[in-house]
């Protein structure tokens, strides 16, 4: 893969991103995200559409960085979402880190409720993570810890602060967050994005499409510092930084 920024080379998207660092008593977050040319952020209802080999190859490499995955419900149910798979290389360098073979998924739902039977929970290598509410019917909660590890973080919805403070207590430093766009304004709100990994797809689709951020403007824009820039397939990979 070529890098056009900070200086022109050839480099390994594993040495071009490398993993994060706790934060104080929280993880740190990484948003991975894709959007058209012209700002969209699907293409018809997913973002899946946008990409090709290129994409899911970063795709992969920042999953094997995370010590979890984050996204919401929504996401899970638009995009088919699976149990997270990586390659022999990728489980071997994270065993050298210390970490599990495959990340978890971390599942954002104020409602609690999901298809509990789904390849997303009953196939994972790793169990999942449910991120819900005490507004949640009990009975919900209960059926979703059978089959996952169930963290309760706020009252009428999810508080995402709370909600990262309980993935460090569990040992996760680093957070990769997959969206949707609704997660990750949601995010930008709380001001726990750390950094924003955006692919440019060389796309036009036009069309009513989300942004990669979908929910309530900020109260400060916050401004982000250029980490690097990377080019394969005609896509453009972003990395942009807290200061």
């Amino acid at each position: 893969m070529r890098q056009l920024f900070p200086e022109p080379a050839e480099v390994d998207p594993l040495d071009a991103y490398s993993r994060l660092r706790r934060i104080g008593d929280r993880p740190s977050v990484r948003l991975n995200m894709i959007a058209s040319l012209d700002g969209a952020a699907a293409l018809k209802t997913r973002s899946a559409g946008l990409g090709g080999p290129v994409d899911k190859a970063i795709f992969a490499c920042l999953r094997s960085l995370a010590d979890v995955i984050l996204v919401g419900a929504a996401t899970v149910r638009a995009e088919g979402y699976g149990p997270a798979r990586l390659d022999d290389s990728a489980q071997k360098q994270r065993r050298q880190w210390g970490l599990d073979p495959v990340p978890p998924i971390a599942v954002l739902t104020r409602s609690c409720r999901l298809d509990w039977v789904s390849p997303f929970f009953v196939d994972a290598e790793q169990r999942p993570i449910v991120i819900t509410a005490t507004s949640a019917a009990a009975t919900d909660r209960d059926r979703a810890a059978e089959v996952a590890h169930v963290i309760v973080a706020g009252d009428d919805g999810v508080d995402l602060g709370r909600a990262m403070r309980s993935l460090g207590e569990l040992g996760h430093d680093n957070v990769l967050a997959e969206g949707g766009p609704g997660v990750a304004a949601q995010l930008a709100g709380a001001n726990l994005l750390d950094e924003v990994c955006l692919t440019l797809s060389p796309l036009l689709v036009s069309g009513d499409a989300r942004r990669i951020l979908d929910g309530d403007p900020l109260d400060r824009p916050t401004r982000l510092e250029l980490g690097h820039v990377l080019t394969a397939d005609g896509y453009l990979f972003l990395r942009y930084r807290r200061p």
